[in-house]
């Protein structure tokens, strides 16, 4: 998950903040040696949206899943959407073949999974700059979670990864 220096996980339209980044780019942000341990993207609804517009799909390599009450117009016949996180789940499971699932925010989908403890690691890119507005990771995720720092590195482009294991009780 990307986040403006002051906090924002999207803009105030509700993209994510690394596309408003002149450095962003297809895989930026170590995002591209990421994904290559993945293969599957889940998110909610409201972070899915904007990709339909997007020039390219975000997601070229990886089976996708929303959770979300509909099915977005434009939505492609293969990304899976169901209401019920447990059932998305479950979905997600029945294909999964040893590779991670990239959990996409926003926070409120990140809790419903963390809560359901199919969260293991909480990956936060602090980038460096302000967006001024839009959704904050703080306001949506309880302090109580279990989230212990496991380390942090520096990023070309002068963003900072933070990476927090999700403890299990």
């Amino acid at each position: 998950m990307c986040m403006s220096a002051d906090g924002y996980v999207t803009t105030p339209d509700g993209w994510p903040p690394q596309v408003i980044d002149p450095v962003h780019g297809p895989g930026s942000h170590g995002v591209a040696e990421f994904l290559r341990t993945c293969e599957a993207a889940l998110m909610g609804r409201t972070t899915f949206e904007p990709a339909l517009s997007a020039e390219r799909w975000p997601w070229p390599e990886l089976e996708v899943f929303v959770l979300g009450s509909h099915r977005p117009e434009g939505t492609p016949d293969d990304v899976v959407v169901d209401e019920d996180p447990v059932r998305l789940l479950e979905k997600i499971r029945a294909v999964n073949r040893g590779g991670d699932v990239h959990l996409i925010g926003g926070p409120g989908t990140i809790e419903t999974y963390r809560a359901l403890g199919a969260l293991d690691k909480l990956e936060i890119v602090v980038l460096p700059f302000f967006v001024g507005g839009g959704m904050r990771l703080t306001e949506s995720l309880n302090p109580a979670t279990g989230l212990e720092f496991e380390s942090s590195r520096p990023l070309e482009g002068g963003g900072v990864e933070i990476i927090y294991r999700v403890r299990k009780d």
